[in-house]
Parts: C-alpha cells; sequence; structure tokens
C-alpha cells in the first residue's frame, strides 16, 4: 500500500512539474475565465447584475477547456514519446495508475473555476450561494471533464488528434447544454442532445446552487454526472488494454 501511493504521488508531482505549473499553462488558467466574463458582458450588455446568470457557464468551461486541453494532449505526447511504456512498469494496477494521471488535471481545472468566482467577489455579494453544493459540483465537473480528455487521449495517436477529437465533443457541448440560451429554446431535435453530455448536468447543479434556476433535482444531476464518470473512465481503461497494452 505504502508503495502504491508513493508511485500515485511521483506520478502526480511529474506532471504537475513538467506540465500543469508551467508559467503558459498558469497565465492560461488565469486569463481564460477573465476573457469569458468579459466576452458575456459584451454580448449582453447589462453589467454586473447578470453576473449570477453567467457565473455557473464560466466556471463550468473554464473547468472543461482546462482539464480536457491538458490532459488529451500529455497522455498523447507521452504514449507517442513511449514515456508511458515505463509508467506502466510502476508497482500499482492501471487503474490507479490512469487516476494518477488524471489528478493533476482535476486539480488544474478545479483551480480555474476558482478565477471566475475571485472576479466576482469584487462586483456582487456571494454570500447567499450554495458553496456547499457548489464545490462537490466543481469537483465532477472536473472528474467528468478529465475522463473525457483521457477517453479522448487514448482513443487517438497523434497530439493534433487529440485536440480535434477535444473540439469535435466539447463545442457542441458548450453551445447544447444551456450555457447560452436555456434547453427548452433549442429546436426539439437538438435537445436530445444535450442530455448526453454531462457538463449539461454539471451546468444545472451551479445554476441551482447559485440562483436557484436548476431545471432537473440536484440530487438527480449529482447521480448522473457520476455515472458519466465511471463510464468515461472505464471505457478509457478498455481502450488502454486493447489499443496499448495488448
Amino acid at each position: 500500500m505504502k508503495k502504491k501511493w508513493i508511485a500515485f504521488w511521483n506520478i502526480l508531482l511529474k506532471d504537475m512539474r513538467s506540465y500543469y505549473l508551467k508559467p503558459p499553462n498558469i497565465s492560461w488558467g488565469i486569463i481564460f475565465p477573465i476573457a469569458w466574463i468579459g466576452m458575456f458582458f459584451i454580448k449582453t450588455g447589462r453589467g454586473v447584475e447578470d453576473v449570477f446568470d453567467l457565473l455557473p457557464g464560466v466556471i463550468s468551461i473554464s473547468v472543461l477547456f482546462g482539464t480536457t486541453s491538458m490532459l488529451a494532449v500529455t497522455v498523447t505526447f507521452e504514449k507517442k514519446a513511449r514515456s508511458f511504456e515505463r509508467l506502466l512498469l510502476a508497482p500499482v494496477s492501471l487503474n490507479f495508475l490512469m487516476f494518477a494521471k488524471t489528478t493533476g488535471a482535476i486539480f488544474f481545472g478545479a483551480v480555474n473555476a476558482a478565477i471566475p468566482v475571485i472576479f466576482s467577489l469584487f462586483l456582487v455579494d456571494l454570500s447567499n450561494v450554495s458553496w456547499g453544493i457548489i464545490v462537490p459540483a466543481v469537483v465532477l465537473i472536473a472528474i467528468a471533464s478529465a475522463f473525457l480528455g483521457l477517453f479522448v487521449a487514448v482513443t487517438v495517436s497523434e497530439v493534433f488528434e487529440a485536440q480535434t477529437f477535444s473540439n469535435f465533443l466539447r463545442f457542441p457541448m458548450v453551445f447544447l447544454c444551456g450555457l447560452f440560451f436555456p434547453i427548452a429554446s433549442l429546436p426539439f431535435f437538438l435537445r436530445p442532445l444535450s442530455y448526453v453530455f454531462p457538463l449539461t448536468y454539471g451546468v444545472d447543479i451551479l445554476r441551482g446552487a447559485v440562483s436557484g434556476k436548476n431545471i432537473m433535482p440536484l440530487g438527480l444531476d449529482f447521480l448522473i454526472i457520476i455515472c458519466f464518470c465511471l463510464i468515461l473512465f472505464y471505457a478509457s481503461i478498455k481502450n488502454i488494454n486493447k489499443k496499448w497494452i495488448t
């Protein structure tokens, strides 16, 4: 058990030093959420009274892009450079190894979520926000996004393919999960697609925690996003066993 956790922390620390704590990535994590907040303000033209409507979406986008952008590329790069094969020699199971690889991305995505929150504190009073709901929701969105990035990484073989595949999933998710306009206002043939994206349920939880405007029971949202996490993780493990090991 001790060797298992030593391997975990060494993998995590290596990823943090090699990828997530690099100045460009830190600046990306700060600038990206602020840019989205500014864009939404310009789009609506309504000012600070719109913060409560914008905050759930900006948090979700910050976590999604911050998490998937890094993980999909780093895992694909390590596989291409054959450094991933050395990790397979670690005295841990494949499931535990991939959990260690995704923990850095989960942490990076969760930290990204704090940026729009800190920015909003200077504009509005967030004392009535349900932080006990927001924190686990952000963690689950980060986990689902990390496992989505992992699934992308183990499905493709080149770094540019990982970026392309990530965008193929992320941009429809952003536009169909209720961030820009309510799902009920979408064309009827697009509405079912909204409910196959984990971000839809994460956004709904955050909306309920910030402004009480959730459209589904929060317990159901949490249950569904947990199911997405499990499905994406085990689909990734299956692909690794099939394409990278056997």
